[in-house]
């Protein structure tokens, strides 16, 4: 009786042992995959962080411009005003004479 079920429990052992074998094949092309799938993500975020950064670049020199034109801009309107004022005076001048 023993030994009817030591063999039972010897062939029941083998059967999970190659059932394990089967799930560790399928675990192993699962982890593939999966290591596979993060490579491409990690390639998409390398992407992504280079075209941030070409981005920010390009921002950076869009605000240089911008304040180089504003610098330009109120130099304009301080000479515009001075050249208002001048008028000014001289009209005030003529009609006091």
């Amino acid at each position: 009786m023993q030994t009817k079920i030591i063999k039972v429990g010897v062939l029941a052992l083998s059967l999970a042992m190659l059932g394990g074998c089967a799930d560790m094949k399928k675990m192993q092309a699962d982890i593939q995959a999966n290591s596979a799938a993060a490579a491409a993500a990690m390639s998409k975020a390398n992407d992504a962080h280079s075209l941030a950064t070409k981005a920010q670049g390009t921002a950076s020199d869009a605000a240089l411009a911008a304040s180089s034109a504003q610098a330009s801009a109120d130099e304009a309107s301080a000479c515009c005003k001075a050249n208002s004022d001048k008028i000014d005076r001289m009209f005030e001048k003529a009609m006091m004479k």
